[in-house]
């Protein structure tokens, strides 16, 4: 099966041989023998040929400068002392540079904290220890879920991928509330009650709240719920629906098993979605506030601490006065190139094999 880069190689491999022909033929003085419209379509192709890429030039470079301008203007921002935010002389480039805006915002945002006693007070550590471990659980359950979508034919597998489809569609807020009836007085499977072992003023036990602990992110990836995990289903459904079904076939008569053929033979040749769906669910749960919001009042994650850095930058540098926006911006673009760099780097290290998932996960079916 070939995939986009193959394709696109193909078409320009053609579009060569087609013009060293016409190359050929010219040059042969063959071309008197061209009808009109064969003449017509090559004057119409050369200049098609000519006019395209300087189109296509500035097409790029206009959604490149979109794209680029924030990112540019939070560098050029967090390195710039305060004072120069006021200069009109200033546009793009400060007259000098800075880290103390870095140092000061990774102090407020606690990046730089560390206790061996309490290690996870640390938001860098806390996140990617919340991160990971979510996400590695998504991988896991929504693969299962999209290879049974995908392989096997059961009563009710259209409305139940009809559920998955409206994981997709349906915003997190309609299901909030539920969620956190459900974390804070919590019950296994919404049925069996669990009681610590303290009294309330009314003298009843107090039952198990899940609020402020990573269960309320981990269950639900764990069964296939996280963030986007409906998205995810649907990568690798349709992913393994692509697969040749003789390489099941083999395996069964070989005399593995449903579970055992998945783990031996779908895992190895689905490995790009996988990492496509690992960094995809990584970036969701990094930039996730609304969620982490809902259900953390006492965890530091990197959203929650960019999401209040605002107010957490007045009270701590500015001892709660009142601060204009264009005063305090340099800290907060700061924690804005603080917040994305993690995910910078990752990218940069993994931006081949992230691409080539994107071709093979399924993704260029949707």
């Amino acid at each position: 099966m070939a995939t986009n880069r193959e394709e696109r190689e193909f078409e320009k491999e053609r579009k060569r041989a087609i013009k060293a022909r016409y190359d050929r033929m010219k040059a042969e003085g063959l071309e008197k023998y061209f009808t009109p419209d064969q003449i017509r379509y090559n004057r119409n192709q050369r200049i098609l040929g000519a006019v395209w890429p300087v189109f296509r030039g500035l097409i790029i470079f206009g959604l490149g400068f979109v794209i680029m301008y924030p990112l540019l203007f939070m560098l050029s921002t967090a390195f710039r002392p305060n004072t120069q935010m006021s200069d009109p002389s200033i546009v793009w480039l400060p007259k000098t540079l800075t880290m103390s805006n870095i140092k000061e915002t990774a102090h407020v945002m606690k990046f730089d904290t560390w206790d061996w006693k309490k290690p996870l007070d640390n938001t860098i550590l806390n996140t990617v220890v919340l991160n990971v471990v979510a996400s590695v659980l998504q991988v896991i359950t929504c693969s299962i879920t999209g290879y049974g979508f995908a392989r096997f034919k059961f009563k009710g597998r259209n409305l139940l991928f009809a559920v998955v489809l409206l994981m997709i569609i349906v915003p997190p807020q309609i299901t909030t509330i539920p969620l956190y009836i459900q974390y804070a007085y919590f019950k296994i499977f919404g049925i069996v009650p669990l009681y610590t072992g303290n009294v309330d003023a009314d003298g009843n036990r107090e039952m198990v709240s899940l609020i402020n602990s990573g269960l309320t992110m981990y269950l639900p990836a764990l069964f296939a719920n996280g963030i986007k995990a409906g998205l995810f289903i649907y990568i690798f459904r349709q992913f393994f629906r692509g697969l040749p079904k003789e390489l099941e076939d083999a395996a069964y008569l070989d005399g593995c098993g449903p579970f055992e053929t998945y783990v031996k033979i779908m895992i190895p040749n689905a490995k790009t979605s996988f990492l496509t769906v690992f960094l995809f669910s990584i970036v969701w749960y990094w930039n996730d506030f609304y969620v982490s919001s809902s259900f953390f009042t006492q965890n530091n994650t990197v959203a929650l601490m960019l999401k209040n850095l605002n107010a957490t930058l007045t009270a701590t540098l500015f001892n709660n006065q009142s601060i204009s926006v264009r005063q305090i911006i340099v800290w907060l673009e700061s924690g804005c190139l603080l917040s994305i760099l993690p995910l910078l780097i990752m990218y940069t290290f993994l931006q081949k094999y992230f691409v080539e998932g994107v071709e093979r996960s399924g993704l260029t079916g949707m």
